[in-house]
């Protein structure tokens, strides 16, 4: 009987993991942000030593794995926009957001897709405005380009430097 159930479960995990599905959440940001999509294609990428110390030189950032998801947005067969998914600690959970990305580079977006902080860090969508059109060569930085959030400082740290490492994995990996 165990071995039934584990091999449900193991079979199970195998659709899953088999499946490359697009967040239907991704999906709606995407499709709202960038005209003309009909395919957004879900990508692992997995940074070799030499990307990973370049990406987190040009970030300025601390990085906390090799292992990134990634989107092509499509049109027909052209790339119309590119996703990276990052998800990084803001106090004691994280964050995931995803960054959108033109194919020049600019920022086109940033989106929370899951908080698992209390919702009172939670950065309201004026905030997260101003992650929208930031060309390739703003710095990304708080007190800089980006206001801070008082009594929420960790929550626009975090969104803020993973906005860098989306940028340098974008630049050095994905389109170098």
């Amino acid at each position: 009987m165990k071995r039934i159930v584990l091999a449900a479960l193991l079979l199970g995990l195998g659709v899953q993991i088999g499946e490359a599905k697009v967040n239907t959440k991704v999906e709606q940001v995407v499709k709202g942000s960038f005209a003309k999509v009909d395919t957004i294609e879900p990508k692992r990428l997995i940074l070799t030593k030499a990307q990973f110390e370049k990406v987190q030189k040009a970030a300025k950032a601390k990085l906390a794995t090799k292992v990134y998801r990634y989107y092509l947005f499509k049109s027909g067969n052209k790339v119309v926009g590119y996703g990276v998914l990052i998800a990084r600690k803001v106090r004691t959970k994280k964050a995931t957001v995803l960054y959108a990305f033109a194919p020049n580079g600019t920022l086109k977006f940033a989106e929370i897709m899951a908080f698992g902080e209390p919702p009172e860090y939670f950065p309201n969508d004026t905030w997260m405005g101003q992650f929208k059109q930031k060309p390739k060569t703003a710095p990304l930085k708080m007190g800089s380009d980006v206001s801070t959030i008082s009594g929420a400082t960790l929550s626009a740290r975090s969104i803020t430097d993973g906005a860098r490492v989306a940028r340098a994995i974008f630049q050095q990996a994905i389109t170098h």
